[in-house]
């Protein structure tokens, strides 16, 4: 592909995501690792059931020398999916931090993290209601399998269609604001939607959160257009051998939500 070419893919990628206000941030950067803060509404990569621009177009258009970065993906259509230096991913309407490897070797070593459980990841999140004890740390020990009535949903349920996963996530109350909480919850194991699957499991669904909170009002003064979900921080040791723990900033958007609740407190 000519220079020009590439430039103008770049432009255009990086002026629609501009309009859309979907940008990422870059948080970090060295010669091994990018870490970035993910807006919400923003794919990662790309899936038979959307064509949107993702992530991964944005990191290719920034970095193409990362395009070859990573291990071939196939959807369920037996399509390639590209995922350069993509090690994790968060969901679509998920905020938050995320590492991407610059090189092979980097995505090994990270990949290598990630499947040994040694990352620390902590979320922030909104949920409906009130907890009973509000006090100290607490854990969910509840296995997820996949939904019988709707594929795109998780379940803490012997009637999942799916063989159950492990799946454990421990979190705190950070505050309690009339009919909600604030919580910190820390995934010790990396199931999809596990946070939201298990607080569905607690009672405690995500605010806004239109597939596990179905029945639930999503306040119209809070401004959410998405579930209340942010990964805050994530704990990393990086190629190099330096451990560092990375945090990308509560979203205006939660930030907003949270301020109206202590408000009407």
């Amino acid at each position: 592909m000519k220079v020009s070419t590439i430039k103008q893919v770049l432009l255009y990628i990086s002026v629609v995501l501009i309009k859309m206000n979907l940008l990422p941030k870059i948080i970090y950067e060295d010669s091994d690792i990018l870490v970035l803060d993910k807006p919400a509404g923003l794919l990662v990569h790309s899936s038979e059931n959307s064509q949107s621009l993702t992530l991964a177009d944005w990191i290719v258009g920034q970095f193409p020398e990362i395009l070859e970065v990573g291990e071939v993906a196939l959807n369920k259509k037996g399509e390639e999916i590209a995922r350069p230096g993509i090690v994790h991913r968060l969901d679509r309407d998920t905020s938050g931090v995320m590492v991407v490897a610059k090189n092979q070797e980097s995505f090994l070593f990270l990949k290598e993290q990630f499947k040994n459980r040694e990352v620390q990841k902590k979320y922030q999140a909104i949920v409906h209601g009130v907890f009973k004890d509000a006090e100290g740390l607490k854990v969910v020990d509840l296995p997820i399998g996949r939904s019988k009535s709707d594929p795109r949903l998780r379940v803490a349920s012997k009637k999942a269609s799916s063989k159950l996963r492990e799946a454990i996530t421990e979190y705190q109350i950070l505050e309690t604001l009339g009919d909600f909480s604030y919580v910190e919850a820390s995934p010790k194991t990396g199931r999809t939607h596990q946070i939201r699957a298990h607080f569905k499991a607690l009672q405690h669904p995500v605010v806004c959160d239109f597939l596990y909170a179905k029945g639930k009002t999503c306040p119209a003064n809070f401004g959410l257009g998405r579930h209340a979900l942010h990964a805050y921080s994530l704990k990393i040791k990086l190629p190099k051998g330096e451990l560092r723990e990375f945090i990308a900033p509560l979203p205006s958007d939660m930030a907003t939500a949270l301020e109206k609740l202590r408000q009407a407190c």
